[in-house]
């Protein structure tokens, strides 16, 4: 995990800070017990409606994206095209991240015999079961209340399956567990000669300066005041950010940084370093990074900046500290993507081999 600058803390300060930390973290479920406690009260005195209940609940654990997501036509149509291309007549398919069973029901529209389509969230489970009943598809779509990882087969798929598809990106593609996810399923859950959809991704990127961004996850100084103690909770994951929203200047031209071949590679650990050669001069913050997903027979789905229908932002991968780089010095960048986030580090070797650090 890469270090994030803060000002000196000792063994003391850092206990305290921990004790800290989860005395806010036992707070934190106090208040959402007592907060339901209060709302199954009201509904028993019939002061509170059903829906209240479950609006609240759904507010707390469902991230307010899915209504964003749903809503990129693009991202649906490209998945409803793929599938389409696909789906084997009579197939099955599994489907890893059932949301609201849309994608279980493209499948089964473009012809699988069965699909089975697992979600962890049981309210959304819940959901889905229900918007596909009233599609009239529950006799060729399960819902399986699970993570994929603790499906069965012969138990909860009745083999493997000939596809697998899943939608389990963020803007930086891994923050959802896709690695680890799509690893266990193409091993334990797809059968011999089966499709992945995605089956391959490529992470795009380019190197930036950018006080602004580098400023969404990072604090140094203000009104002359050392705040950098507050970098100890600071994201250690990549951040999401819209790149036309905040000033940043391109070091490097965009290129591919890392390649996922999901279907016959092995994405446990992957790692890639690629050399590229600086175009200005500056500090360089971090990495803009998005992704280009192939759903195969030609179709893709990309977050590039330039992609402003697209609901996903990009991704800020920021260095552990800037690097001051010089027009034509050689930058060496290294993009790491593990279970849940992206990391990076940046090298540069000008024409003494001198590598400068900025302030």
């Amino acid at each position: 995990m890469a270090s994030f600058r803060t000002s000196p803390a000792d063994e003391a300060e850092t206990d305290r800070l921990l004790a800290s930390a989860l005395q806010t973290h036992q707070a934190h479920l106090a208040a959402s017990t007592a907060e339901m406690t209060t709302l199954l009260a009201g509904l028993v005195r019939g002061e509170t409606a059903i829906e209240d209940v479950i609006a609240v609940v759904g507010g707390s654990v469902l991230p307010r994206w899915h209504f964003e997501m749903l809503n990129d036509l693009e991202r649906s149509e490209a998945y409803s095209v793929a599938l389409e291309r696909r789906v084997r007549p009579g197939s099955l398919v599994l489907d890893i991240g059932s949301g609201t069973g849309l994608l279980a029901l493209m499948a089964a529209r473009a012809g699988a015999g069965q699909v089975v389509t697992c979600e962890a969230n049981p309210l959304l489970a819940q959901i889905a079961r229900g918007i596909i009943a009233r599609a009239g598809m529950s006799h060729r779509i399960t819902v399986v209340p699970k993570f994929s990882t603790d499906l069965v087969v012969g138990v909860d798929l009745p083999r493997r399956a000939d596809l697998i598809v899943s939608e389990i990106v963020d803007c930086g593609l891994v923050g959802e567990g896709l690695l680890p996810t799509v690893a266990h399923a193409r091993d334990v859950l797809l059968a011999p000669g089966g499709d992945l959809l995605p089956a391959r991704c490529v992470l795009h990127g380019t190197v930036v300066s950018s006080p602004a961004l580098y400023g969404l996850n990072h604090v140094e100084s203000v009104a002359g005041f050392d705040i950098r103690l507050l970098n100890l909770v600071a994201s250690r994951r990549h951040v999401p950010v819209r790149a036309w929203d905040r000033p940043f200047h391109q070091l490097t031209a965009p290129s591919a940084l890392l390649a996922l071949e999901l279907l016959d590679g092995k994405p446990d650990d992957p790692t890639a370093t690629v050399e590229l050669t600086a175009d200005l001069d500056g500090p360089a913050h971090g990495l803009l990074v998005w992704f280009e997903m192939d759903l195969g027979s030609g179709v893709t789905i990309t977050n590039a900046p330039d992609n402003r229908s697209s609901h996903w932002e990009q991704a800020f991968v920021p260095f552990p500290s800037p690097v001051r780089v010089t027009a034509g010095d050689q930058l060496s960048v290294t993009l790491c993507a593990d279970d849940l986030r992206l990391s990076a580090s940046l090298s540069a070797s000008p024409a003494n081999d001198f590598v400068r650090s900025a302030p």
